[in-house]
């Protein structure tokens, strides 16, 4: 990966795209760094720097926190991430099946695909106002909820704070989540790799530091540093782990049969359809994440984090999570989360119907297949079969920040959770291949010549 870089450097154009990358994402952390006006930046810094100590910081927030790198708790003017974008791309995906105007704009080919694109901004800028409503709502009204309990009582908004000046902050979060849309593009076409998953790269690498040294302050065994060098070595086998798995697939041969068109034979080649071990990638984490933050969500927004009793009372300690480790009632809800919504996303996503026809259109053929409903039930079954692994293995990498609280008595901050080592190897695998592919071509142009 290293010498792909070091050889990318040196060819004049990549340089150019790299270093363009490397400036737009310069130019999104120091945009994490602006608070919103009307923001007490002294009393916000007290605030979570306590609750940063204790381990009391908000879990409910936990997931926009981590795709905001951290802006979120700062509460600046990219709070929000692209974390609109990501559910809105989301949505839309899943819309196209249930919707066929949606689903014939897909079979359009890319002036199709321009106008979901085109929807999903529109999208993007609708859950933007209604995120940055609901994140400045809960910083005002109950910033304990949102900044951990040892914020329950501090101000973190200046009493000269209008309703007006309130609608400001929403209008300036919404351009602001706007502005990182419009740079990830800017990545896509003019960079290096996709746009909005470089700018989830960053965002997730730019807290391992600070996640790695809070577990080493946690820790009073040793001063912390054997505890630090265990996650070190967890981390390291764990990512080892997902690339050995990611690039794992299952290649299902398919032999094309020659065709007569006049005096000329086409066809005859034979190829394979590819199969990944994770084909929903980290879709299912995120979808679970996010579904068992809506009860720890609406028992905060109801002012009942600190109830113990009824309904409140039983959320509260079934769902939310301590710095001693995650209740057995979230953790098994988790990993089943996990394991119906991958199967669930590779139903919807993987259309064996829509391969088979096209494979039966080109003369296309799985050997010892018959075309047509034997190919479909073959490929569903094949893919069924890969995703059993597949789904455990999400699961289990899933698993990892809840052993690690359990045992080695980390920091709720864990750098090494599923979701932020499945996007960071993911994004790097991609952004390492394109590089390879584009560096392939220019020494391909430069044999031509």
């Amino acid at each position: 990966m290293l010498t792909a870089f070091f050889r990318a450097f040196r060819t004049p154009d990549l340089r150019r795209k790299l270093l363009f990358t490397l400036a737009i994402m310069a130019v999104y952390r120091f945009g994490a760094h602006i608070p919103l006006p009307g923001v007490n930046t002294r009393a916000l810094a007290s605030c979570t720097g306590a609750s940063a100590q204790s381990g009391t910081s908000s879990q409910a927030f936990g997931l926009l926190n981590l795709f905001s790198g951290g802006a979120l708790l700062q509460l600046s003017i990219f709070a929000l991430g692209i974390t609109p974008y990501i559910t809105a791309s989301i949505i839309l995906q899943l819309l196209t099946v249930v919707i066929p105007r949606l689903e014939a704009l897909k079979q359009e080919g890319q002036t199709g695909q321009a106008k979901i694109t085109q929807y999903t901004r529109y999208l993007t800028i609708g859950l933007s106002v209604l995120e940055s409503t609901m994140t400045l709502t809960a910083a005002r009204n109950n910033p304990g909820y949102l900044l951990g309990s040892r914020c329950s009582t501090t101000a973190v908004f200046y009493p000269t704070v209008t309703w007006e000046g309130t609608v400001v902050m929403v209008i300036i979060m919404t351009a602001a989540t706007s502005l990182l849309m419009w740079l990830g593009e800017l990545v896509t076409d003019r960079g290096v790799g996709n746009g909005m998953s470089v700018l989830m790269f960053t965002s997730i690498a730019a807290r391992f530091p600070t996640s790695l040294w809070a577990i080493k302050l946690a820790s009073h065994t040793l001063d912390g540093w054997p505890v630090f060098c265990a996650v070190l070595v967890l981390g390291v086998l764990t990512v080892a782990a997902v690339v050995f798995v990611e690039q794992g697939q299952r290649r299902i041969p398919v032999q094309y049969s020659k065709r007569m068109i006049g005096r000329r034979a086409y066809g005859g080649s034979s190829t394979y359809i590819p199969l990944k071990l994770n084909q929903p990638g980290v879709v299912p984490v995120i979808f679970a994440s996010s579904v068992l933050q809506m009860p720890v969500m609406l028992v905060g927004l109801t002012g009942g984090q600190t109830a113990t009793k009824g309904w409140q009372g039983w959320i509260n300690r079934q769902f939310t999570t301590t710095v001693h480790g995650y209740p057995l009632t979230y953790t098994l809800s988790y990993l089943l989360l996990i394991l119906g919504f991958a199967f669930f996303y590779m139903s919807i996503t993987f259309d064996a119907v829509e391969i088979a026809d096209n494979m039966k259109k080109y003369g296309g053929f799985v050997p010892g297949i018959r075309a047509g409903r034997p190919t479909v039930e073959y490929l569903r079954y094949t893919s069924t079969r890969i995703m059993w692994p597949g789904a455990l293995y999400l699961a289990v990498i899933a698993a990892i920040p809840m052993i690690a609280l359990d045992r080695l008595h980390a920091s709720a901050s864990f750098p090494f959770g599923g979701t932020t080592i499945l996007i960071m190897v993911g994004v790097g695998l991609e952004t390492v291949k394109q590089i390879e592919s584009q560096l392939q071509q220019h020494n391909y142009e430069g044999f031509l010549r």
